[in-house]
């Protein structure tokens, strides 16, 4: 479901490999995931570039198992392994990266994605709501702009307007993250460590709502939540009753 290889030395290339579920997520994805980055250090390694076999960078969450606790907290677990990795992380994004798609985007310190990719969190169309961490990191990484329009708006973006927001860093496939990450595994690993823990520690004033976890614990409970999952399973437009 994971593969992880060494195109170089001191490149790590970490792999989503479930084409046939669009790189969906399940638990033991997550675990993987969790894996790999873990085992992650410096001096062998100096970048690790995130990917997902073609069509997809990732679809989001396998919604057969997307309810349970157990996945919720293992996608926690997952994005902050990533967000913490003690080396520079390149997201290689070539098709849709929606709902934990875009989560893992924006865990990564830099990204690179195709002119066909698209970015976009349709929890609203589930009847489902993303914890306070998420939604911190996302509005850090795209902005609030992006985060607003993914998050309210249930928009999905382009890699054009991503670029413009300066929530995409360069336009370009897989062997364009592998170049870039080629080019920092030769810059002095100290000093970008010490840049990336610098940059993750930059505290953004943001007045969060004090409900926010209890009124995310009430989406995920709600009838809603099951009439989106089941709409989605079934491909037809969810009827939504806010109970």
């Amino acid at each position: 479901m994971v593969r992880v290889e060494r195109p170089s030395p001191q490149i790590v290339l970490v792999t989503i490999d479930r084409p046939d579920r669009r790189n969906a997520v399940d638990l033991a994805t997550l675990e993987q995931l969790t894996a790999a980055f873990r085992s992650v250090s410096l001096p062998e390694v100096r970048a690790v570039v995130l990917t997902g076999s073609p069509p997809a960078f990732c679809a989001g969450a396998d919604l057969s198992g997307a309810e349970s606790d157990d996945f919720h907290a293992a996608l926690g677990t997952t994005l902050r392994t990533i967000a913490a990795c003690p080396v520079p992380v390149i997201a290689a994004i070539d098709g849709p990266a929606l709902g934990a798609g875009s989560q893992l985007v924006a865990v990564c310190d830099l990204r690179v994605a195709s002119e066909r990719s698209t970015f976009g969190i349709p929890a609203a169309r589930l009847g489902l709501a993303v914890d306070q961490w998420t939604v911190d990191r996302l509005v850090r990484e795209f902005g609030w702009g992006i985060a607003r329009a993914m998050l309210v708006g249930a928009e999905v973006i382009t890699t054009d307007r991503m670029v413009a927001s300066g929530s995409v860093h360069r336009i370009g496939g897989l062997e364009a993250a592998l170049q870039w990450a080629d080019i920092l595994s030769g810059q002095a690993p100290l000093t970008v460590v010490a840049h990336k823990a610098a940059l993750d520690e930059a505290e953004r004033t943001i007045a969060a709502d004090p409900r926010s976890e209890e009124l995310r614990r009430t989406a995920w409970a709600s009838s809603d939540a099951e009439e989106g999952r089941r709409a989605f399973l079934e491909k037809r437009p969810p009827a939504f009753e806010a109970r």
